[in-house]
């Protein structure tokens, strides 16, 4: 794999100036792949991340960014209905996605039916059968090493006890190299069946942008300074890294004890 990039941060004193802040830095991605090889994918989590994004719907960017050849997948995924408030891609689409104009194709969503049945191990199998198909297709290059599906940017968002994606503090899941997608029954956050992708699929992205915003807890803080004063790795979010940037977005909460 190629030579992995160190955090870079910065830190935010508003609410307002971060979401513009993720805009420009989602737009800018954008435009250079768009132009680069013709689409864009894109990886989107759940958690806050949708409302930070709500700067993408205003001008200049709702009309200037090239929807049509976005991809969209997500991280990780709470395997339940799409209609269920818990679902991450009702999230996105009802705050998001129905608002621009990214084709039905190519929004890669978990698989409806299994979704519903509630088969976490299930969802984690088709999942990664629909990445591995997208690779065949030539959607999707795989990384350096020939290992693992690279996308262009994958938004992440950290929960106050460090972690990311679904890959959970004293959970095996974050060990898991063989697989592209995993699952997890035990989530220590409700609900507890889901679906992620794995720490190298994660990392084989070429930009990785963590958000941390609008979480006043101390704990939140502890772990931030854990990961950038100490690289404490019993945080899953201190694995983070990425090809080409991995770049944080911080509020002056998160970043408070820095």
């Amino acid at each position: 794999m190629a030579e992995t990039t160190q955090r870079k941060r910065e830190v935010f004193a508003t609410k307002n100036e971060f979401s513009v802040a993720m805009a420009k830095y989602t737009a800018h991605l954008s435009a250079k792949f768009c132009k680069e090889k013709g689409i864009f994918t894109v990886v989107l989590s759940g958690g806050g991340l949708i409302d930070w994004l709500c700067k993408l719907l205003e001008s200049p960017y709702k009309d200037s960014v090239e929807w049509s050849k976005w991809h969209v997948f997500w991280v990780d995924e709470r395997v339940c209905s799409h209609e269920d408030p818990d679902s991450n891609y009702k999230l996105a689409m009802d705050g998001f996605i129905s608002k621009v104009g990214i084709p039905k194709e190519n929004i890669y969503a978990i698989d409806k039916q299994c979704a519903a049945d509630g088969d976490a191990e299930r969802c984690a199998t088709l999942y990664e059968e629909c990445l591995r198909n997208l690779v065949k297709e030539k959607i999707l290059p795989l990384s350096p090493n020939g290992q693992y599906p690279q996308f262009d940017l994958q938004l992440q968002g950290m929960g106050p006890d460090g972690h990311m994606a679904s890959l959970f503090p004293k959970r095996p899941q974050i060990n898991e190299t063989d697989k592209w997608v995993t699952h997890i029954t035990d989530s220590p956050k409700p609900p507890p069946r889901r679906i992620t992708m794995t720490l190298p699929v994660i990392n084989s992205s070429l930009y990785n942008l963590m958000a941390v915003c609008d979480d006043n807890t101390d704990q939140c803080a502890r772990s931030i300074a854990g990961i950038f004063k100490n690289n404490n790795l019993d945080l899953p979010a201190a694995h983070l890294t990425a090809q080409v940037e991995t770049m944080w977005y911080l509020d002056k909460a998160a970043a408070s004890l820095l």
